[in-house]
């Protein structure tokens, strides 16, 4: 007995053997998804789980055959299923090699369709071994994030543990980490995902407004209150308040903040009527609100009480095995979006990614690879990075140079590699030519 039924993703260009397969499909009870091109059945494939592949293999743009391919290294387990109208030897041969469970032509009758699904769904079901899942296993996708370096596992490992009740928690780390993911990954990979998630970046809003726009305010509370408003608080009542940047919360707000959390409760700007909220609170930041406490600018208190959980999330830098996952999922996402393919990275390209220290972490890695990808003919090759990461420079392993013998060093290795043109040079080191020759002499 069937526990649900499968769901089948079916990729054609040609709208009325798309509709033919579907009305098929689903009067033999399965449950399919449709799409027109590679580029739309990628975005499927990333947010729903597919038990078969019904593929097309001639599509303008990415074809078939890419297709295969890709789902067959990232969804090894998932049985493929292709329909042409075009059959050859080369061509079967072709399409097995690429990773398809079985093989139909057009035009086919709805009997055979189901004969060759059911072959395709059973004979993949009866190979696969069930698993234990381990933590690296389980984590190497999480949510929107991805990684399998020791650092990511031990952020996933908290979420597991959090994702299901409302504790306080607060996500500390570097700009461009990922602390607005790890907030949403607890909120959503947990029992309250259906509730809202509010996120708040607390230091876009002017100070003066803080108050009003967390806890609401009432009609005549202040010049411009013409009526009475909501704000963040009642917005995200039984789920999860994401405040990013609780540093630059104002003092006033904060022992605001500091009632709601002990009391579950807050007051609307210019109201003394008390509203209970049930929500639970996420707090980010990128500041020392240690050194915040001691000059006076944090309240400690409330610091203790945000903390009940606390998430250090790591830089790109301490989790240097995790670039070449997350290169390869901003090449698939940005690849299709910009290109309409996949696209793929040299070997020494991926070697200078591994090797920068990346100061803007992971927001900075994703620009360069979009940037990359707009600049690149195919493959991704040094050629088509950021001139800062092609033209970094490599330290000595053995002790240490002063500055001016060090820039005297960098300056010389990128003439060389600009064959001697100044003006090139000059850009690269973002100098006018005046200042570069005077470096020179």
């Amino acid at each position: 007995m069937r526990l649900r039924k499968e769901n089948i993703l079916i990729v054609d260009d040609d709208i009325d053997i798309l509709e033919l397969l579907q009305r098929h499909l689903k009067s033999i009870d399965y449950h399919t998804y449709k799409a027109v091109s590679v580029k739309e059945a990628l975005f499927i494939l990333k947010d729903t789980q597919i038990d078969l592949l019904i593929t097309d293999i001639q599509m303008p743009e990415i074809d078939g055959l890419q297709l295969l391919k890709f789902t067959n290294e990232h969804y090894p387990e998932m049985p493929k299923l292709v329909v042409t109208g075009f059959p050859s030897v080369d061509g079967a041969l072709e399409v097995f090699k690429s990773g398809a469970t079985d093989y139909l032509t057009k035009p086919f009758t709805k009997e055979e369709l189901k004969k060759a699904v059911q072959k395709a769904i059973e004979q993949v079901a009866g190979q696969r071994v069930p698993k234990p899942k381990s933590a690296s296993t389980k984590a190497n996708s999480y949510s929107d994030m991805i990684g399998e370096s020791e650092a990511f596992l031990k952020v996933t490992d908290i979420i597991e543990r959090v994702k299901d009740n409302k504790a306080t928690v607060l996500i500390k780390g570097e700009s461009g980490t990922g602390k607005e993911l790890v907030a949403r990954a607890i909120h959503y990979s947990g029992k309250f995902s259906r509730a809202p998630f509010i996120a708040v970046n607390c230091g876009a809003i002017p100070e003066n407004l803080q108050e009003a726009e967390l806890f609401g305010y009432i009609k005549g509370a202040f010049t411009g209150a013409n009526e009475n408003r909501n704000g963040f608080f009642q917005s995200a009542q039984g789920g999860t308040l994401f405040l990013d940047e609780i540093g630059t919360a104002s003092l006033a707000v904060q022992t605001k903040l500091l009632r709601a959390l002990q009391e579950k409760e807050i007051t609307k700007v210019g109201s003394r009527k008390v509203e209970k909220v049930d929500i639970r609170i996420i707090a980010a930041t990128n500041a020392n609100l240690l050194e915040e406490i001691k000059n006076k600018d944090f309240r400690e208190d409330l610091y203790y009480r945000l903390t009940v959980v606390e998430i250090d999330v790591p830089p790109l830098r301490e989790r240097k095995s995790d670039i070449p996952l997350l290169v390869e999922k901003f090449l698939r996402k940005y690849g299709v979006e910009y290109k309409d393919r996949l696209l793929r990275i040299s070997p020494e390209a991926l070697q200078i990614l591994e090797r920068y220290h990346w100061p803007g972490n992971i927001r900075e890695l994703e620009n360069s690879i979009q940037r990359s990808i707009i600049m690149s003919d195919g493959i991704i090759d040094i050629k088509d990075l950021p001139d800062l990461l092609k033209y970094q420079i490599d330290f000595p392993d053995t002790g240490f140079l002063p500055l001016r013998e060090m820039e005297k060093e960098y300056v010389k290795k990128v003439l060389n590699h600009t064959q001697g043109n100044k003006t090139k040079a000059a850009e690269i080191l973002q100098i006018d030519r005046k200042t570069l020759r005077d470096k020179l002499d």
